[in-house]
């Protein structure tokens, strides 16, 4: 049977995450995403995806204590990065420099060291001295605050529950792709790095940037209407709305929501957003009935990184940097139980 990419194909058994999009549901290991928010720190749901249980709390000060002990940038990544033109994007650098990392480098060290890159490319582009890890700090309070020299309560928790919500979501592009590398029995950087050269592709890593940038683009609430059905007539994608799986809305962009609107203070663009996403998917409704379109994560994923006054360049990174939880646990699973990808092509040329 041939499936335009792969689409509804299985192509390996997973204890990781079930995605029901018919309903709108999301389980890591059997527990509901909105629990994990709710109730777990990034470090605790990194664990359990990890290792399958929930660590009890030596095992998690002893992760802990492993994450912190690798936040620091060895010499040779600083010169690295510090060599590469200032053309590149955070993405293009964290791709070269997680390469450069040895092939004897775990899922720890990985999850550890990806802040720490990014928050070092993006201080150094923006003329700011970088800011060296605080092992007084958890992992995503030490990630705001390498990042903006800052460390404000609710925005870590803002943060940390959307690093909680993208740690892992099915078989998706970049998951696929480490999955394919470590089938080869390559190594977990190689994995990753293969992981994060699809993150990189717009269609899959990009869509919280181009949400910004339609939001710019409508600009007052009277222009949101003339805005979308411009783009519709033009056949231009509305970007954060629909998602291959979910055929509702997605579970994860509505808890972002609820966390953007427990903020004490919600900034005018905010409510623009939300407005638009009402008036979008009347509209979307309306032209697409069938196709029952609704705001992603990306959209609200971009709401929040807006509320941490972060620029749009770092997006599509600090996705990567929670997401390589699950290309991790995905790579072990493969390891455990391996059989090398190798799917068929269809051949329609000449004979």
């Amino acid at each position: 049977m041939y499936q335009p990419g792969l689409k509804g194909i299985i192509v390996t058994e997973t204890k990781l995450s079930h995605i029901d999009g018919k309903n709108g549901t999301l389980i890591y290991r059997g527990t509901s995403i909105q629990e994990l928010v709710k109730n777990n720190t990034f470090e605790e749901v990194a664990y359990f995806l990890l290792n399958g249980e929930l660590p009890t709390n030596k095992e998690l000060a002893d992760f802990n204590s492993t994450l912190k002990d690798y936040r620091k940038l060895p010499n040779h990544v600083k010169t690295i990065i510090d060599s590469l033109p200032i053309h590149f994007s955070i993405m293009d650098v964290l791709r070269t420099a997680v390469s450069s990392l040895s092939s004897n480098t775990d899922a720890i060290q990985l999850i550890a060291i990806m802040p720490t890159i990014i928050a070092y490319r993006y201080r150094r582009l923006s003329s700011m001295k970088a800011i060296e890890p605080d092992l007084n700090l958890d992992h995503v309070e030490n990630f705001l605050y390498m990042l903006t020299g800052n460390v404000n309560k609710s925005n870590v928790k803002m943060l940390e529950a959307y690093m909680i919500m993208t740690m892992e979501h099915g078989m998706n592009a970049s998951t696929f792709s480490a999955r394919v590398t470590i089938s080869t029995q390559s190594d977990l950087v190689a994995a990753v790095t293969s992981a994060l050269g699809t993150m990189k592709g717009p269609l899959h890593g990009g869509a919280p940037s181009g949400v910004i940038e339609l939001l710019d683009e409508i600009g007052t609430e009277n222009k949101i209407s003339e805005i979308i059905h411009k783009k519709l007539k033009n056949n231009e994608r509305i970007m954060g709305f629909g998602h291959r799986v979910y055929k509702t809305f997605d579970p994860r962009a509505e808890a972002l929501k609820y966390k953007i609107l427990d903020l004490t203070e919600i900034p005018n663009w905010i409510d623009l957003a939300l407005k638009t996403e009402q008036e979008t998917i009347r509209i979307l409704n309306t032209y697409k009935p069938n196709q029952k379109l609704y705001t992603n994560v990306e959209y609200y994923a971009a709401a929040i990184m807006k509320s941490l006054e972060l620029d749009s360049s770092l997006f599509t990174a600090i996705f990567s940097s929670s997401r390589v939880v699950g290309w991790c646990a995905h790579a072990t699973e493969q390891i455990n139980n391996n059989t090398i990808f190798r799917p068929a092509a269809k051949y329609v040329g000449e004979k």
